[in-house]
């Protein structure tokens, strides 16, 4: 993705860095800091990168490592792991493993790294359809993210992008509301402690002490202390019996379990409740850290994500070739020997991939769908909010799984001035999923332009020394992502991935896979 002039945009967008312990925790937006001063020096190893092939990313292109004042052309064929595609799980892991002092070969089949689209020329070239709209700016005033997810401020991923300090090369903006649907209407889920009390509409007197036991008491749980846990055993006692035990309304259930805690469906209920509350506890750990909501988001978009990482594989001498095909995975009594690319074969001991360099591997169990819906105002009942996440629980709806509505605007450098960008996403239950959105879809409305697309829910086979990335679900967040990150991590390394210390990672083979 190509990057804007960012001091043209200064003005458009306030940020903060996570790694401002003071900021996250006030919720201070300070200006742009991070982009206002020239890109830093890589340091450490130079970039590899291979002039031979035509589709090779090369330094005079316009690249996250640019800066890079050596240049140096080393031919690889031998590769302790290479990975196929960019998106974000493979991005983390292509890092990590670069860090760790492995030598890894990056490929991937499209011009760009992760998955964002940086012309509305192109977004609409991708979907078949005509336009855009002469009312709408074109050019490289958009960034739309085709599966756009929000970072709690407290979450995994956020303690992964401080742990590999890729924070050095992106800047965050909090979002601004998250929301609940209830009986036909949108409404402010509460933020703290004070605002369940006073502010909250999604509950009655009394419901508002009885959510605001539970929530003291989630906040203060400690399995290694005993006084705090009140006689709640969170690995037998379910969720049902926990909620129960503090006798919370139906409605007050919905919204904890599914705005919250942020299960995507009432199985939840039936499982012990460790889990749940964790999740209550995240997520007002993150309110607290980020102020006006738990939800944080890259200015410029989530194509920043991948290209930041990419960045600091390369500062541990990764090898990065975009627009790049691959023709086959050459197989050695089961295990992976090397990948076939343009009729050149690059050995390796290890591959990582996501599902679609494998379709023989993996077996399709569900479908997600996604609409992306191009707007000119605010959604209603959202205090004209710039940013926003709307959940709409299954049961309102009669359905299987929750419903998500992610919002974002120019706020967030992602869309020409006074346009949002909203995505209304849910696993597909029926043979007509564009009918389950349109409760969604309802809530934008009037929308300028609508873009709907599939994409397969997986499951994987195992494979020897293969490590295929689960793929993307319909939630909103990256929480689900971040576990299959650590998982895939320990699997590649037989050793876990730990934050903090003074080491960032310890790795070993494994040859369990």
């Amino acid at each position: 993705m190509v990057r804007r002039d960012r001091e043209q945009d200064t003005h458009r967008a306030k940020t903060f860095s996570p790694t401002d312990t003071s900021s996250l925790r006030t919720g201070t937006q300070s200006t742009v800091g991070t982009q206002q001063n020239s890109e830093p020096e890589l340091q450490g190893k130079t970039p590899t990168h291979d002039t031979g092939c035509a589709a090779t990313v090369s330094y005079t292109q316009e690249r996250p490592w640019d800066s890079v004042r050596h240049k140096q052309v080393v031919k690889m064929e031998e590769y302790d792991i290479i990975v196929l595609g960019t998106g974000l799980k493979e991005c983390v892991l292509s890092s990590l493993m670069s860090q760790s002092g492995k030598k890894v070969l990056h490929i991937d089949k499209n011009a760009d790294s992760g998955g964002s689209i940086s012309h509305l020329e192109e977004l609409f070239k991708k979907f078949k359809v005509p336009g855009p709209a002469k009312s709408m700016e074109h050019g490289k005033a958009w960034n739309i993210d085709l599966i756009p997810k929000f970072f709690l401020a407290n979450g995994e991923l956020v303690k992964i992008l401080v742990h590999t300090e890729v924070t050095r090369y992106l800047d965050f903006k909090v979002v601004e509301g998250s929301y609940v649907y209830k009986a036909g209407k949108v409404h402010k889920v509460p933020s703290s402690e004070e605002d369940a009390m006073h502010a909250s509409d999604l509950m009655g007197m009394f419901d508002r002490r009885r959510f605001k036991k539970l929530l003291l008491f989630a906040l203060s749980f400690d399995v290694r202390n005993p006084r705090t846990c009140q006689d709640v055993d969170p690995n037998k006692m379910t969720t049902r019996d926990l909620f129960c035990r503090f006798d919370l309304g139906l409605d007050v259930m919905e919204f904890t379990g599914h705005a919250i805690a942020l299960h995507g469906s009432d199985g939840y209920l039936d499982q012990p409740c460790g889990e749940t509350i964790r999740r209550i506890k995240m997520y007002f750990e993150s309110v607290s850290r980020a102020n006006s909501s738990p939800y944080l988001y890259p200015v410029y978009g989530l194509g920043e994500l991948p290209q930041g990482f990419a960045r600091l594989s390369a500062e541990y001498g990764g090898t990065l070739r975009l627009n790049r095909t691959v023709d086959e995975l050459v197989m050695d009594d089961g295990k992976i020997k090397a990948v076939k690319s343009e009729g050149k074969l690059f050995h390796c001991k290890q591959l990582i991939c996501d599902p679609s360099y494998v379709p023989n591997r993996v077996r399709k169990v569900g479908r997600v769908i996604r609409v992306i819906c191009l707007l000119n105002h605010p959604v209603k009942n959202t205090h004209e909010a710039h940013s926003c996440q709307i959940i709409i629980p299954q049961t309102q709806l009669n359905r299987k799984s929750d419903i998500y509505i992610s919002v974002v605007s120019y706020a967030h450098n992602v869309a020409a001035d006074g346009m949002y960008i909203a995505t209304v996403s849910t696993t597909a239950e029926t043979s007509n999923p564009e009918k389950e959105v349109e409760p969604g879809l309802e809530l934008l409305r009037p929308i300028m332009q609508e873009l709907h697309w599939f994409t397969d829910v997986s499951s994987l086979f195992c494979l020897h020394q293969i490590f295929v990335s689960r793929s993307y679900d319909a939630t909103n967040h990256f929480e689900a992502e971040c576990e299959d990150i650590k998982d895939m991590y320990q699997r590649i390394t037989g050793a876990s991935l730990r934050f903090g210390g003074s080491q960032r990672h310890q790795s070993h083979n494994s040859d369990d896979e």
